[in-house]
């Protein structure tokens, strides 16, 4: 059987590191697109001959076609992207400049959309493709402090329907996963230095405690695998029931 081959976005550190250990571990060729050669590197070698590179800004729009061009050209068919690179900025609605909410979504929304694009015009000549985008909690309700990456993360949702009902009929699946509470580095300290708001996240997620960076990788591996054949334009929260939690 033919090697599946997938681009992971931000594919070298937290979810998107875990997507690609999945990945990997599934048999599946993994690019890692990412902008620190230096940790791109180095996950390539401990990952082994499956795990490969390119890096890039994404916010470099204008060298994205090259950048698939170049990973078509050595490696054949794009089955699957995963679009998880993203930044996020905390700050108080108030203080928040036009700059700073074009930046969020310059690399959030225009990345995805010119890499999704380019991609997808290759996947419409091989007559199959599964793209999964990664959204957030942020879109499912309102969250303070967060409003470029609320608007952002939003749009990627709508994106990901209209991307599946164009593309859903040239062979190509689109589906959105919203992470909750996934338990990370950062996430852990930001958690454990404020003890209030820690238990008002683990209050009302009914599973009762935060994620895995795996239980991610997971739902991106199915939405992108023939066991979701048939599923397209859904956004799958991965978050222990917290986006229905009271």
């Amino acid at each position: 059987m033919k090697t599946k081959l997938a681009i992971v976005t931000g594919g070298a550190a937290g979810l998107g590191l875990a997507m690609t250990r999945k990945f990997v571990g599934e048999q599946i060729r993994t690019i890692m697109i990412g902008r620190k050669e230096e940790i791109l590197k180095a996950t390539a070698a401990e990952l082994g001959p499956l795990c490969s590179y390119k890096v890039l800004d994404l916010q470099d729009l204008e060298a994205i076609p090259a950048c698939i061009d170049a990973i078509a050209a050595e490696y054949g068919e794009i089955d699957i992207l995963v679009n998880n690179a993203g930044i996020n900025l905390k700050k108080d609605f108030l203080e928040v400049s036009d700059n700073d909410f074009y930046n969020i979504i310059h690399t959030n929304v225009l990345s995805v959309f010119a890499i999704s694009r380019e991609v997808s015009k290759l996947m419409a000549k091989q007559g199959h493709g599964a793209i999964v985008n990664i959204s957030s909690m942020a879109a499912q309700y309102g969250i303070p402090k967060v409003i470029a990456y609320t608007a952002a993360k939003s749009a990627i949702e709508g994106m990901t329907k209209a991307m599946a009902v164009e593309l859903s009929p040239m062979g190509i699946r689109v589906n959105c996963i919203a992470p909750g509470f996934i338990k990370t580095a950062m996430s852990s300290k930001a958690l454990d230095n404020d003890p209030e708001r820690k238990n008002k996240v683990l209050s009302r997620t009914p599973m009762g405690h935060l994620g895995l960076p795996e239980d991610v990788a997971d739902a991106t591996f199915y939405l992108s695998s023939d066991a979701a054949k048939y599923i397209t334009g859904t956004i799958l929260p991965v978050d222990g029931g917290n986006s229905i939690g009271f």
